[in-house]
């Protein structure tokens, strides 16, 4: 055989390249798209925080994003690793953390919530991708315990008089500590007191279908999340007074439609399989409400995220499909 067609042969061979399934890539489907489709999501939230709270909203959102990218490339550096400021994956967990805070709180807690965030729940893991707790809420769970007097109802008092609606107390706390009931309307609107993400629930729904509708965020987890509390609030409702008000507080109060559509669905920290995304988000909404009724915290979303978050790797253990042929 001729040299050249010997040649040919090797170089055909050498291009030919074996890998499991699937062959086909989306290309544009990648992670910086995925950070600028949550970015746009996240419009609504920012724009109604920044009507109610003004200077306290732009504040605590500049810092925590400066703080997110600032700490990501100091980590990342650190490694020695490529540079991921690009992918815009810090700005997301600097705009979820600061709307996950009460704009009140002191300039402190932001940068040490962003720096522990980046830090303790995303690099130390290996960087996106790799980590196992959502790293906003590892960020915000670290201040909620070292800071508790600065994020719990009395600091939203620094805050009073913005707005004629807005009052010390958050509705949640209200309800639970004063049996006192929000204006639904207020609560689907969003002015009410709270976390800079949390006052709205009308914001937060419009963002999290624009998310749904991308296909960036997978339906099934808001919608266990939502459904197990309706159901669970429900109950208890009928076992009250039975007027409807306390599920509808548990629904549009706090931050449950922020967490459902923003938080729950972090495409690293949440199964991978369509059952698993069901039984995650039951599970979210079971652990919300089981703090919310039993405990001394009127929102527990974040704990609840946290706790299933860990149980996610068993969560894809458990639903992992059977290749065809085995058993």
């Amino acid at each position: 055989m001729p040299d050249t067609i010997q040649k040919r042969i090797d170089d055909a061979a050498a291009q030919i390249h074996v890998a499991p399934s699937p062959h086909i890539r989306d290309t544009s489907a990648g992670t910086r798209k995925m950070m600028v489709d949550v970015l746009v999501a996240l419009v609504p939230p920012v724009l109604v925080s920044v009507y109610l709270f003004r200077i306290y909203a732009v504040t605590q959102l500049a810092i925590c994003l400066v703080s997110c990218l600032a700490a990501e490339f100091i980590f990342v550096r650190m490694r020695g690793r490529a540079m991921t400021l690009k992918d815009c994956s810090a700005g997301v967990t600097g705009i979820i953390l600061a709307l996950s805070l009460p704009g009140s709180a002191p300039w402190f807690v932001g940068i040490i919530a962003s720096f522990v965030a980046m830090g303790i729940g995303k690099i130390i893991f290996g960087g996106l991708g790799m980590n196992i707790f959502n790293p906003a809420m590892v960020g915000r769970a670290f201040v909620m315990i070292a800071f508790a007097g600065l994020m719990g109802a009395g600091s939203y008092e620094n805050m009073t008089g913005l707005v004629d609606a807005v009052s010390g107390a958050t509705p949640l706390s209200e309800l639970k500590f004063g049996n006192v009931s929000t204006d639904i309307s207020r609560l689907f609107w969003g002015n009410t007191n709270g976390s800079l993400g949390e006052t709205s629930a009308a914001a937060s729904l419009l963002g999290g279908l624009f998310l749904v509708f991308r296909r960036t965020a997978s339906w099934q987890i808001p919608a266990g999340i939502l459904l197990t509390v309706a159901v669970i609030a429900g109950i208890t409702d009928l076992a009250g007074p039975g007027s409807g008000l306390f599920l509808m507080q548990q629904l549009f109060g706090g931050a449950l439609m922020f967490g459902a559509f923003f938080i729950a669905t972090d495409p690293v920290t949440s199964p991978l399989t369509a059952k698993g995304k069901w039984i995650f988000g039951i599970g979210t909404g079971a652990l919300i409400m089981v703090i919310r009724l039993f405990s001394g915290y009127p929102e527990g979303l974040m704990f609840a995220v946290l706790m299933m978050n860990a149980v996610t790797p068993l969560i894809n253990r458990w639903t992992n499909p059977v290749p065809m042929g085995e058993t």
